[in-house]
């Protein structure tokens, strides 16, 4: 979702505000006489410690925001949807390192998750199909676990939620079907060809001890386990739980049609 480092960027900003907050608190005020103005380098850097601190608290412990880049998880998210992440739902890390340091949780098959793949910095969003131990099969785009089919039904018996997500599909591929499915008693939807992709004909696979298999909703346009493989435990970032605006282009009007729990 970003190239570019934005926690470590934001610890040390937060470190350096703070060090200078600090100093002139302990030091420097004591040094200048009660009507003299704090010196340039300290007021630029010190009044933005407080919140600087707010935000790498909030970022790092309890919700952080993200937007949708690409369609790999269409229909559920679409591109330009700004997402909310649920920070503490699988434990407390610490910020950059992502070492956990209290475990609240873990992810549960369903769960649409933030995580950063094998070898890859880049945050990526899918949804977790397979934990340890569970073996993973797709023959011709139906997920089957353990053994067991995870059923596929047309919209007709659908909820309003779903209904009203599929109402955007319309223009999609002619060969794109709008499918519900039930992940282990999770009902949600994907978007899978006529004549599935490459990842969607036969696959086939066993969760290692500590990781995640991971997947996309649109089960023929996304890079996702099937081609990098399971997700370890350590590069889990949080649990995303809500669409809050979707603004797919800069110069395009923001809409908050899509407003809602992510399902």
């Amino acid at each position: 979702m970003m190239d570019f480092d934005f926690p470590l960027i934001l610890v040390v900003l937060t470190a350096f505000a703070g060090f200078m907050w600090l100093a002139d608190r302990l030091f420097l005020s004591k040094q200048r006489e009660t009507d003299d103005a704090p010196p340039w380098y300290v007021e630029s850097t010190a009044p933005f410690f407080p919140v600087l601190l707010i935000v790498l608290v909030l970022r790092s412990f309890i919700v952080e925001p993200f937007q949708i880049p690409s369609g790999s998880m269409i229909p559920t998210l679409k591109i330009g949807d700004f997402i909310l992440v649920n920070k503490f739902a699988y434990g407390l890390r610490l910020p950059v390192s992502g070492t956990k340091v209290v475990s609240l949780g873990e992810p549960e098959r369903g769960d649409v998750m933030v995580f950063f793949p094998p070898d890859d910095k880049r945050y990526f969003i899918k949804r977790v199909v397979g934990l340890a131990g569970d073996e993973i099969r797709v023959i011709n785009n139906v997920l089957f676990v353990n053994g067991e089919k995870m059923p596929q039904s047309t919209l007709d018996k659908a909820e309003p939620h779903f209904v009203q997500k599929s109402i955007a599909e319309r223009n999609s591929p002619s060969n794109a079907q709008v499918m519900m499915e039930n992940l282990g008693g999770i009902d949600h939807l994907i978007r899978k060809h006529q004549t599935p992709g490459p990842y969607g004909q036969i696959f086939s696979t066993i969760v290692p001890e500590g990781h995640y298999f991971m997947m996309g909703d649109n089960r023929d346009n996304s890079s996702d386990s099937r081609k990098w493989g399971p997700v370890p435990e350590e590069n889990v970032v949080g649990k995303a739980f809500a669409v809050w605006m979707h603004w797919e282009k800069v110069l395009s009007i923001p809409s908050f049609d899509t407003v809602g729990t992510i399902r």
